[in-house]
C-alpha cells in the first residue's frame, strides 16, 4: 500500500487502526533488522520494536507530514534503540556475561546465521558509541544517504560523515587486531 493511502487511512478515526496495521506490516521486518544490527539480541530487538510501534501509535496524531512516514517511524525506532543502549550501559557498568564477547554470544545465538568474520565485525560495531553505531549501521548496512540520516537523527550531514569516518577507522582497527578468525 502506498504511503498516501496509509496517511488517508490514518487521518480518519474509523480507519486509523487499519492504517496503523499497514505501517506495522510494511515496516516490521525492516525495523527489526535495523534494530538488531545495533542491539544483537533477538529478545531485546523484539522489545524495542514493540516499544517503537507503541510510541508511534500513541503519537500518530503528532505526525505532521513534514517528512516521509518511513522517516518518522525510523526515527522513533532509532531513538528507542539509542535509549535502550544508554539504559543498558548505565545499568550494566560491569559486563555481566563475564568474558563472553559479542562474537561468542552471536555464534551461540540460534538466530545468528553468520560466520566468525561477521561475528567479529558485529563485535567491532557493538563497541562503537551509540550514535556512531547508528550512523555506521544506517550507512554501511542500509546504504542510507547522509541527507536521509540527517532527517532521522537530526544532525548535520557533515557531522554524520565525520562520525561514519571515525566509526570505520575504529572498526578497521578492531578487525585487524582479531585476525585469528581468518
Amino acid at each position: 500500500m502506498e504511503e498516501t493511502e496509509i496517511l488517508r487511512l490514518l487521518s480518519d478515526k474509523r480507519t486509523r487502526e487499519r492504517g496503523f496495521d499497514e505501517i506495522v506490516d510494511q515496516y516490521s521486518e525492516k525495523l527489526y533488522w535495523k534494530i538488531r544490527s545495533m542491539v544483537f539480541s533477538h529478545e531485546d530487538t523484539n522489545d524495542i520494536l514493540q516499544n517503537t510501534f507503541i510510541k508511534a501509535w500513541k503519537n500518530i496524531d503528532s505526525f505532521e507530514g513534514k517528512s516521509k512516514l518511513s522517516t518518522w517511524i525510523y526515527r522513533i525506532a532509532i531513538n528507542e534503540t539509542l535509549d535502550f543502549l544508554r539504559h543498558k550501559k548505565s545499568v550494566a557498568a560491569i559486563n555481566t556475561d563475564g568474558d563472553m564477547s559479542v562474537a561468542n554470544r552471536l555464534m551461540g545465538d540460534e538466530y545468528f546465521d553468520g560466520d566468525r568474520a561477521q561475528a567479529i565485525l558485529q563485535e567491532a560495531v557493538s563497541l562503537l558509541p551509540e550514535v556512531q553505531r547508528a550512523v555506521f549501521t544506517m550507512r554501511y548496512y542500509d546504504e542510507m544517504k547522509y541527507s536521509e540520516m540527517s532527517k532521522v537523527l537530526g544532525t548535520s550531514e557533515g557531522a554524520l560523515k565525520a562520525s561514519y569516518h571515525i566509526a570505520v577507522q575504529k572498526i578497521t582497527k578492531y578487525v585487524k587486531s582479531h585476525d585469528d578468525f581468518v
